[in-house]
């Protein structure tokens, strides 16, 4: 397995409960290392802009909403096999079928109020991560 990044979102709902400490406990536990990370607040038009996949889906519009009712964290993870060890960590989409342990079973509400957001794939990571990061706000351990 390679070493690989990939971008995380601490959705509003877990900003405003208080829980990125949390939250990043679970990765770094886990070996995943911040490569970089800030504090941002999307705009209605950048929340379209980066959930644009989804625009053809019902809940586009409230999902946009949600994402810019308030700051969100965002950061890049790196280690092994990154973006599955990622995944893993989140769990399930709707916190009702995530594992227990998995952050969106420990503070997820809904499907969209689910604490964290993470790339499903390696090209995703890369736009992902430079939607929100120049190259040069990350540090990569391989550098």
């Amino acid at each position: 397995m390679s070493v690989e990044t990939t971008l995380s979102i601490v959705k509003p709902d877990a900003v405003g409960r208080g829980l990125i400490g949390e939250i990043l406990k679970c990765f770094e536990s886990a070996g995943l290392k911040i490569a970089a990370a800030k504090l941002v607040h999307l705009t209605p038009e950048r929340a379209q802009v980066f959930y644009a996949i989804h625009k053809e889906r019902p809940f586009f519009a409230s999902l946009c909403a949600y994402m810019s009712s308030g700051p969100i964290f965002v950061s890049v993870l790196e280690g092994e096999g990154a973006i599955a060890k990622n995944r893993e960590i989140m769990g399930a989409t709707d916190p009702a079928k995530a594992a227990p342990g998995t952050i969106r079973k420990n503070w997820g509400k809904d499907v969209e109020q689910n604490a964290v957001h993470g790339s499903d794939g390696i090209d995703t990571a890369a736009t992902e991560i430079n939607f929100f990061f120049r190259p040069d706000e990350i540090f990569r351990s391989s550098r």
